[in-house]
């Protein structure tokens, strides 16, 4: 295998030595890999949990409800309403005459249990792995569901929140002078508004939805990077090459972004898994106060909720907080061994030498004589 080469591109042995010290922090390094797999796992979530059969085999012919809404007509149902698959009618006339494959979990994470034995919300049983919440809802489901959606928002809100971020930053220290003093000032007002009030207010008066939440918390979350970014550009656009490049006639934009820019990324990468996080934890924290995503959405902060205002129900609270536990202590750990991987002080793997490689000719020719 080519030491110069990762997954099939070459890197530098700068990055190199950085992707071997990530690799030899083991708790970074298995966490990325069980949150991969975590996140992977639950984008096929329909797959997995859903109260549609996979595929159905109905007289011969193939059905695939999992992707198309067909009529109850289709499989000698009475009216042309979508199909309900979990009830026995259809069930009965569906087995008659062919089968049905279902997901893991017969349910998706707005299906209601009517046939319950115990009002809701129900302990877990073997028919709802980790019982139902107070609307007889099954919580894997919605743990299956609301851990996609919180990871699909933070990395949404992360990804848009570090380029409003890094470019201000880059402008700021990059020009200097009075856009310097102005985008501070700015900051310092904007950072001081109370973020959480506002937030609620806006939600209270406007119905918020996935993306029109994203754009309320990318308000406030862009200024996480600015001031590292800053920080790199006011300390490298009076350095030696920076000066050659304005004398050789490089335009600023050229300057900013092509060789100022990836050495102020390797501090601005070392935030990421923690904004990540942060993102992940203010979404949570508005469905949690019942200002987040739109009422039967799947949310771990509304599942939380509904484990504060149902004590007789312990396992709502308790899996709800064990999951947010495991998922934010996975992105820190993530993101302490970035931070150690791109510390040019910490070397946790050296570089292999020469000599352990292969004995030297020489050494070998006088241990034979």
């Amino acid at each position: 295998m080519d030491p110069d080469r990762f997954l099939g591109l070459r890197i530098s042995p700068l990055n190199r030595r950085r992707l071997r010290n990530f690799r030899a922090n083991t708790r970074g390094f298995v966490s990325l890999w069980i949150f991969l797999v975590l996140f992977v796992v639950t984008l096929f979530a329909e797959f997995i949990a859903n109260d549609r059969p996979l595929a159905v085999n109905f007289d011969g012919a193939m059905y695939w409800p999992v992707f198309v809404d067909y009529p109850e007509t289709t499989f000698g149902g009475d009216f042309p309403t979508t199909t309900d698959f979990r009830d026995p009618f259809i069930a009965e006339k569906i087995e008659a005459k062919g089968w049905m494959i279902w997901p893991l979990v017969r349910y998706s994470y707005d299906t209601i249990n009517y046939d319950l034995p115990v009002p809701a919300p129900a302990p877990p049983s073997a028919e709802n792995w980790l019982g139902t919440d107070d609307q007889g809802r099954d919580v894997v489901a919605r743990l299956i569901y609301g851990f996609r959606i919180s990871v699909l928002f933070g990395l949404i809100l992360t990804l848009f929140s570090s380029i409003v971020g890094i470019s201000a930053g880059a402008v700021q220290g990059y020009f200097g002078g009075l856009t310097d003093l102005i985008f501070q000032r700015f900051i310092e007002i904007w950072s001081g508004l109370p973020q959480l009030f506002l937030l609620i207010i806006l939600a209270s008066i406007i119905e918020p939805n996935f993306w029109l939440l994203l754009g309320l918390l990318l308000l406030f979350h862009w200024m996480s990077l600015v001031g590292v970014v800053r920080a790199e550009f006011l300390r490298a656009r009076n350095l030696d090459y920076v000066r050659a490049a304005r004398a050789l006639g490089v335009g600023n934009a050229m300057i900013m972004f092509k060789h100022i820019l990836p050495n102020a990324m390797v501090a601005a990468l070392t935030f990421l898994p923690f904004i990540l996080s942060g993102a992940i934890v203010a979404l949570t924290s508005l469905d949690f106060l019942g200002f987040g995503l739109p009422p039967g959405s799947a949310s771990l902060g509304e599942l939380l909720n509904q484990g504060k205002a149902n004590l007789h129900a312990p396992w709502l609270g308790l899996t709800a907080f064990f999951v947010l536990a495991i998922m934010l202590s996975l992105l820190i750990f993530v993101g302490e061994a970035v931070r150690d991987a791109l510390d040019p002080r910490k070397v946790f793997a050296e570089e292999p030498q020469e000599s352990d490689r292969a004995p030297a000719p020489a050494a070998a020719g006088s241990a034979g004589s």
